[in-house]
C-alpha cells in the first residue's frame, strides 16, 4: 500500500497499515494477513447477529450504569446500520481463522467503534466500551445460536411449509389418479398418486417437527459465560438481561444457557439442529428423486408425470428437457450432508473450556439453512405445483401388471397367484385374461376383484 491509500494503526501486538477507507482496525487486518485461506467470508446472516449480540450488550450495560451513555447511543445506534445489512464489506476475514472466532469479534468491536466515534465525537474503545462484558468465547457461540434461531424461523420453516402444503395441494388434486407402485425399482401392487404425495408431505412435515423440537437448545445462550464460562468481568444481571433485550429485539425465546460451561466448550445444539438439516435433505433428495423417475423419457422411461419445462437440457441433441430444478435439488441435498459431517468433526474440537472451529459450524450451518429454504421453494413452485400426469401412461402399465393378482392370495393361495403372474408376464397379456383361464373365475367377479382404484384402499379384497 502506498502512503495515500493507507493509515496506520496500533494494538497490543504494535503498529501496522489499514487501508485508509477502512472501518476496522489492527486486530482485524492482521486476520486479513494471517487467514488468505478461502477468500469466503462469514455469511451477513452471521455478522448480523455479532452486531445484534453488540447492540443488545451496550444497552444492558447502560442499563446496570456500566457505560456512558453517549457512547452506548452511539454503539447502539452504529450496531443498528450493520443489523440492516450496511457496511458488511468491512468484514472481509476469512472464515478460516482463529477458532474462537475472536478476530471476527474484534472486526465487529472496531468496526462498530469507529462509527460510533464519528456518531457521539467521543474516542469510543473496541474492547472497553463494545467489547463490555463479553469475550469472544460467549459472543461467537451466542451468535451462532441467533443467527441459526431467525434463520431457521423466518426463512427455513416457511419454506418447508409452503413445500408440504404445494404438495397436498397437489395430492387433493390426484386423488381419482391410479398408477402402478413400485418397490426395488419393481412392479408393485397399486397405488394412488396422491397416496405417493402424501409420503412426500408427511416427510417434510416430520422435518418442521424435528426443527421445532431442537430450537429450544438453540434459544439458550453462552452470553454472560466471558472467557471461560465463569462469567469473568460481566455484571451478575448481563446474562438474564442481555437474553431479554434480544428476546425482544427478535421475538423469539432466549434464554441463559443452564451452563456456561456446556455452552462455551461445546456446540452440542447446533451439531443437532444440522442434524435435523441434514434429515430433511435425505427427505428431499427422496422426493427429488422420485420426480426424476416419474418423469423420465419421455418415451424410453417410466413416462408417469411431466415436469415443467424450463430450459433447453443440452447443448447438442435439440429438443432434449431436463429435470434440472430435481438435480438442483440433489445436489443441495448432498451439499448439506456434507456440511452435517464438517459441523459434526467441529462439534468434536471442544477441548477443555472452548470450542476451537466455531467459524466453520457457523458458516455451514447458515449455509444448509439457506440452501433447503431457496431450494424447498424452487421444488415447490417450479416442479411440483405445475407437473402435469401421463394418465394414458399410468393406465397401460396398470392393464398389464400381474402384481395385481396379490388380491387373490386369500382366495386361490399364493402358489396359484404366483403362476398365473408368471404366465402374464411371459406372455404379455392382461393378468384378468390370465386369471380366468386358470381359476374359472368369471371376468366380471375378476375385474371387481383385481380393480386397480379398489386395491388402494387395502384390506381384503371381497
Amino acid at each position: 500500500m502506498t502512503t495515500s491509500n493507507y493509515r496506520i494503526e496500533k494494538d497490543s501486538m504494535g503498529e501496522l497499515q489499514v487501508p485508509a477507507n477502512a472501518l476496522y482496525a489492527a486486530q482485524t487486518q492482521r486476520a486479513v494477513e494471517n487467514f488468505p485461506v478461502s477468500g469466503i467470508p462469514l455469511p451477513g446472516a452471521f455478522i448480523r447477529a455479532v452486531a445484534l449480540v453488540k447492540q443488545s450488550a451496550a444497552k444492558v450495560n447502560m442499563g446496570l450504569g456500566l457505560l456512558d451513555e453517549t457512547i452506548g447511543v452511539a454503539i447502539v445506534d452504529a450496531a443498528q446500520d450493520i443489523v440492516d445489512g450496511v457496511y458488511l464489506e468491512h468484514f472481509p476475514i476469512d472464515v478460516f481463522q482463529t477458532g474462537s472466532g475472536t478476530s471476527t469479534n474484534m472486526n465487529a468491536n472496531e468496526v462498530i467503534a469507529t462509527l460510533a466515534s464519528q456518531r457521539c465525537g467521543k474516542l469510543v474503545s473496541a474492547n472497553d466500551h463494545v467489547n463490555m462484558s463479553q469475550s469472544s468465547n460467549d459472543t461467537i457461540p451466542s451468535a451462532i445460536h441467533v443467527s441459526a434461531a431467525l434463520a431457521t424461523n423466518e426463512d427455513l420453516i416457511p419454506a418447508l411449509e409452503h413445500l408440504q402444503a404445494t404438495i397436498a395441494y397437489k395430492a387433493r388434486a390426484l386423488e381419482d389418479v391410479v398408477k402402478t407402485g413400485r418397490t426395488h425399482l419393481m412392479d408393485a401392487m397399486p397405488i394412488r398418486m396422491s397416496q405417493e404425495l402424501d409420503g412426500w408431505a408427511q416427510q417434510i412435515g416430520y422435518g418442521v417437527e424435528r426443527l421445532r423440537a431442537s430450537l429450544p437448545r438453540i434459544y439458550r445462550l453462552a452470553q454472560g459465560g466471558t472467557a471461560v464460562g465463569t462469567g469473568i468481568n460481566a455484571h451478575p444481571e448481563f446474562a438474564t438481561q442481555i437474553a431479554d433485550v434480544l428476546s425482544e429485539a427478535t421475538g423469539l425465546p432466549f434464554k441463559p444457557n443452564a451452563s456456561f460451561f456446556e455452552s462455551l466448550s461445546c456446540q452440542d445444539a447446533a451439531v443437532e439442529l444440522s442434524g435435523q438439516l441434514k434429515t430433511i435433505a435425505v427427505s428431499l433428495m427422496k422426493i427429488a428423486n422420485d420426480l426424476r423417475w416419474m418423469n423420465s423419457g419421455p418415451l424410453a422411461g417410466l413416462g408417469e408425470i411431466e415436469l415443467p419445462a424450463l430450459q433447453p437440457g443440452s447443448s447438442i441433441m435439440p429438443g432434449k428437457v431436463n429435470p434440472v430444478i430435481p438435480e438442483a435439488a440433489c445436489m443441495v441435498a448432498a451439499q448439506v450432508i456434507g456440511n452435517d459431517t464438517t459441523i459434526t468433526l467441529a462439534g468434536q474440537s471442544g477441548i477443555f473450556q472452548l470450542n476451537v472451529m466455531l467459524p466453520v459450524i457457523a458458516y455451514n450451518l447458515l449455509q444448509s439453512i439457506e440452501l433447503l429454504a431457496n431450494v424447498s421453494r424452487l421444488l415447490a413452485d417450479k416442479s411440483i405445483a405445475g407437473f402435469t400426469v401421463c394418465e394414458d401412461n399410468l393406465n397401460r402399465a396398470l392393464a398389464l401388471n400381474p402384481i395385481l393378482v396379490t388380491a387373490l392370495n386369500p382366495i386361490i393361495g399364493y402358489a396359484k397367484a404366483a403362476e398365473i403372474a408368471k404366465n402374464a408376464y411371459k406372455t404379455k397379456r392382461p393378468v384378468v385374461d390370465m386369471a380366468m383361464e386358470m381359476t374359472g373365475m368369471s371376468k366380471a367377479e375378476l375385474e371387481r376383484l383385481l380393480d386397480p382404484a379398489k386395491l388402494t384402499e387395502g384390506g381384503i379384497q371381497e
